[in-house]
């Protein structure tokens, strides 16, 4: 019998290293004895982060893992996150600092001080308390990225009600399946918000979330009241009684608030992400556990110098990116932040460059498939912008391929910035996996090693931990501070989905190799494997490949039924708008890139079919959804695409397939 672990192999060779430059290491706020101290004292060594930030009670237990797989972190102290985000700054003399310079997408712009953050979440909790929200209650938070999105998560953890934020880009009935699933006292939402140039309208979805429908027979019941920011301006329906403006309750309020002490294990935020089962789970965390990973890996991955650092994460505020690395994790070290409104390409596709040198941001954290579409746009639009500011780069939300590290290290970072490749999820609550900067020799594609205080290994089926070179699956095998602490309601859902495939062990879902240094290599979820004539191929090493080709900007891979090698590779993809091969025909194009897969792993990954697209489907969230694309190569009807920042893609892709233009070899 073939084990499949030790089968998932990737066959791909990246030789290049990037060792930190000596004037980057000389300041840098990681240090090499790190790992050694963690690995000597794992308590110890999170008992000292955890006391970076302002305990009321000061906890004496770290650990309790006597309910595993459900952790107690510091469970004895009180602590409140909105008081070590904000009101600590002020106390300790820091509220002139700026918190947040926000850019809308139509161009307007405020400036926020830690001081002005302080005033404007206690307005807001106050409004909050005059609702009727008290701690422990559930508040729905669905807004576009605006400040107000950060003020009112910081408001529900001042008070110590429990966020759930839900992507602005969800359908009704999505929102609705996450109100209920939590029970949400509160909804907070927007007219609507900007996105390429025109009015995104969110209230009359919340309306329709909250209204009887064919999923939904009767209303919301738990929902008392909608407050609503006015951003847009446009016409909104009103249900009296229900529902209220957020400059009629929250602009008045007192900006005198006292922060309400929670308990380290209390809940502070439910996010939910996509279930196998087509429910969505509601993964929660707790406060001190949480704040204490989010801000220690913020400090030692993006090497923070909060006194003069601008720092910008991309990601939406309704992702645990945004959770993590925008609002708690940045704002308790005293971070000053960029938020935009809008995308990457509106009013033009140099947007975000010139955000960059506008604010002179140091510190940048974006998503792979960003970079793959920059490069797909050419490197001659980000040569516009001075970003000689940028001192560090970051990835995050799936594996990068050496050949977008490479572009983002030379054209964005002027090959002289360090790339931290992250590896985390909204399960872990913070980076689990990632190089260390000033201390880290980076590999194009790899994520490295645990950061210190954090254990994982690879293991094959039997839980074996695989030796150098070989694949297998990737898992945490200690307890972390910023762990999930549950399915929201669903003890048993938890321990099937995380804790059940290996025992004792956290299985994050992804395949993964370590290297003859042991630095890890992700390939990708497992289920995104695919078995051609028994040979078992991560789609991440294939997509490598074909994107390591100099015409091709962004790929995506899917195993499809075949009747001679039970899967074949069918691959999608994006030539670059720059590139010399745009103008061959496809046949040609499919040869070379057969070729080059070849070449770089084997004959047996070449792939079956290939077609050329404009574009690939992505969920809001910038994650390919490849499950759409096996409809397809499998030609079935293609499944639910509500959650696809552009359904239109998905008809081009299927034309393209039924009108003859993929190339099958």
């Amino acid at each position: 019998m073939v084990n499949d672990a030790q089968t998932l192999e990737n066959l791909y060779t990246e030789t290049r290293s990037f060792p930190p430059s000596p004037e980057f290491a000389a300041q840098a706020n990681a240090r090499a004895e790190m790992y050694t101290q963690a690995a000597a004292d794992r308590l110890g060594f999170w008992r000292e982060q955890a006391e970076h930030l302002h305990w009321d009670t000061p906890f004496t237990e770290v650990l309790d893992w006597s309910d595993a797989p459900v952790a107690r972190w510091f469970a004895d102290g009180t602590i409140n996150a909105c008081d070590n985000a904000v009101d600590r700054h002020v106390r300790e003399g820091r509220g002139d600092r700026v918190a947040f310079y926000f850019e809308g997408e139509p161009g307007d712009t405020r400036t926020l001080t830690y001081a002005d953050m302080q005033r404007e979440v206690s307005k807001a909790a106050n409004a909050l308390e005059e609702l009727g929200l008290t701690k422990g209650d559930r508040v729905a938070i669905y807004l576009p990225q605006i400040p107000e999105a950060v003020i009112s998560m910081l408001a529900c953890a001042r008070i110590g009600a429990i966020h759930s934020v839900v992507f602005g880009g969800f359908s009704a009935d999505s929102l609705r399946q996450r109100i209920d699933d939590a029970q949400a006292k509160l909804v907070i939402t927007a007219d609507g918000g900007n996105r390429r140039g025109s009015h995104l309208a969110l209230k009359p979805l919340v309306d329709a979330a909250l209204a009887p429908s064919e999923a939904h027979p009767t209303e919301a019941a738990s929902v008392e009241h909608v407050l609503t920011v006015q951003r847009t301006g446009q016409d909104t329906a009103w249900t009296d009684g229900r529902d209220v403006w957020w400059h009629d309750v929250v602009e008045p309020a007192s900006d005198q608030h006292s922060p309400v002490m929670v308990e380290a294990e209390h809940p502070l935020f439910i996010l939910y992400t996509s279930g196998t089962t087509g429910s969505p789970k509601g993964l929660f965390h707790t406060t001190g556990g949480y704040l204490t990973g989010a801000s220690y890996t913020h400090r030692v991955v993006f090497d923070l110098k909060p006194e003069t650092d601008v720092y910008w994460c991309s990601a939406d505020v309704g992702w645990i990116t945004g959770h993590s690395y925008i609002v708690y994790g940045p704002m308790i070290n005293g971070a000053t932040q960029v938020l935009y409104e809008g995308v990457p390409n509106a009013p033009h596709e140099g947007r975000w460059w010139e955000i960059i040198e506008k604010y002179k941001v140091s510190i940048f954290y974006t998503a792979p498939t960003a970079i793959r579409t920059f490069m797909k746009w050419g490197e001659a639009i980000p040569n516009k912008f001075d970003l000689s500011s940028l001192r560090l780069l970051g990835s995050v939300g799936e594996p990068i391929n050496p050949e977008a590290w490479m572009w983002y290290r030379r054209v964005i970072g002027g090959d002289r910035c360090p790339i931290v490749d992250t590896w985390w999820q909204t399960e872990t609550g913070s980076i689990m996996i990632a190089p260390l900067p000033g201390v880290t020799a980076t590999k194009p594609g790899s994520a490295q090693v645990p950061l210190p205080g954090v254990s994982a290994a690879v293991v094959d089926d039997d839980a074996n931990e695989v030796g150098p070179g070989r694949g297998g699956y990737l898992v945490l095998d200690q307890p972390w501070p910023s762990m999930l602490r549950g399915v929201w309601g669903d003890r048993e859902r938890y321990e099937e989905t995380y804790w059940s495939r290996f025992k004792g062990l956290y299985f994050a879902g992804d395949g993964a190799k370590r290297d003859a240094d042991g630095d890890i290599w992700l390939m990708g979820r497992v289920d995104d494997v695919m078995n051609v004539s028994g040979h078992r191929l991560s789609t991440t090493e294939i997509e490598s490949a074909l994107v390591s080709h100099p015409w091709v900007a962004e790929a995506a891979v899917v195993g499809a039924k075949d009747e001679t090698t039970g899967q074949a590779v069918v691959a999608f993809v994006v030539l670059r708008d720059d590139s010399e091969g745009a103008g061959a025909d496809g046949h040609d194009i499919a040869v070379a890139l057969r070729e080059q897969v070849r070449k770089e792993i084997g004959a047996l990954a070449k792939p079956r079919t290939i077609l050329v697209v404009k574009e690939v489907p992505k969920t809001r969230s910038g994650k390919i959804m490849r499950r759409l694309l096996r409809d397809v190569a499998e030609h079935r009807e293609v499944g639910d695409v509500t959650t696809l920042a552009d359904a239109g893609v998905m008809a081009a892709i299927r034309d393209g397939m039924e009108s003859g233009k993929a190339d099958d070899d």
